[in-house]
């Protein structure tokens, strides 16, 4: 019997992976991570096209779209990511994706984007901005603290916690606004597409499966390959998971700095780490109270430091720029970070 090339190459697949289980369900793992992670993208990238140009022909101003539509566009992936874990007992990932996703945010990106172009920080960045990072740091490492701080039997984020950070975001979303009615200096909003309605719907509407199938199957892989590697939920989600789900971030500030706009990094970075403590977590621990598990002291200490780092490499030395030996002096505190957790396994 001939067999056709295309049989054969199957057959020969099945022989050689369908006896090794593991090196199968390691590629579908992977293949999970990967794809999920790429709907994600997309996903929050059509919904938040769609979303502001339906904002847009309601005469809703490019600067509050800016604000408020694409800083939750290029956030949506840790939201959605977090809420899966938490709705699927996953809660190491859910705080871990947002605890990296903010030390990534401060140490890489600005680090990377120093090291392109030295960034110059607004007074009233470092006197308000930044400052609030620090804040909400601070609020979710004593969140997190239950058993230290109050004798509890173990440390979580509550649901009454939850509900806090949600009022802390609100409280966040009108200083936005006034600072959009009053055009303050940090306010830059981004140039929005215009588009027919039914393209916004599509756009909506597509974007929100991407990112519902795509976080689901993101989950599923992340959890599958940190089962495979014995490696902890906690460890992928403060390193895979937060550097995959800041990527939009990333190539946002990059992209700024490549243009000579690298301010718009620090609106950027500021903005996702408010979203992520205050919206991300606050949600996801309203849906399930979020044990702390494997998440550690150190490694609020490190989101902490992170935060403390960023407003003193502002404020002195090169007095409200952070220079590109500052940026290589994050990128390094992040390398080392993340060859610590590697280390701890």
């Amino acid at each position: 019997i001939i067999f056709p090339n295309f049989t054969i190459e199957l057959l020969t697949f099945f022989l050689i992976f369908v006896p090794n289980f593991k090196v199968l369900k390691d590629m579908l793992d992977t293949l999970f991570l990967v794809g999920g992670l790429a709907l994600i993208l997309l996903g929050a990238n059509g919904l938040t096209d769609g979303a502001a140009a339906v904002a847009k022909r309601f005469n809703i101003s490019d600067l509050v779209i800016g604000l408020t539509i694409v800083a939750f566009g290029t956030s949506a992936p840790e939201l959605v990511i977090s809420c899966m874990a938490a709705l699927g007992g996953s809660a190491d990932m859910a705080i871990g994706n947002v605890v990296g996703s903010n030390v990534f945010n401060v140490l890489m990106i600005v680090g990377v984007t120093a090291m392109v172009l030295p960034i110059k920080v607004g007074e009233g960045t470092l006197s308000k901005e930044i400052p609030l990072v620090v804040l909400a740091s601070f609020a979710l490492a004593f969140f997190g603290n239950d058993v230290l701080l109050d004798g509890g039997s173990m440390n979580a984020i509550s649901r009454i916690d939850g509900l806090i950070l949600l009022c802390f975001f609100l409280i966040f979303m009108r200083y936005t606004f006034a600072i959009a009615r009053n055009g303050g200096e940090e306010a830059e909003g981004e140039k929005i597409k215009e588009m027919p309605m039914w393209k916004s719907i599509l756009f909506i509407v597509g974007g929100l499966a991407g990112l519902v199938f795509g976080g689901q199957w993101f989950v599923d892989g992340a959890s599958g390959i940190a089962s495979s590697l014995g490696v902890s939920e906690s460890t992928i989600g403060l390193t895979i998971v937060a550097g995959g789900t800041s990527l939009p971030e990333l190539a946002t500030s990059v992209t700024a700095a490549l243009k000579k706009n690298s301010g718009i990094a620090i609106g950027n970075v500021i903005g996702s780490n408010l979203f992520n403590i205050f919206f991300v977590l606050g949600c996801s621990a309203s849906i399930s109270p979020l044990p702390m598990g494997g998440i550690t002291n150190f490694d609020m200490a490190v989101l902490v430091g992170s935060a403390i780092l960023f407003w003193i490499v502002g404020w002195f030395f090169k007095k409200r720029t952070i220079t590109r030996v500052e940026g290589a002096l994050m990128v390094v505190c992040y390398v080392a970070y993340t060859a610590y957790l590697i280390a701890q396994q």
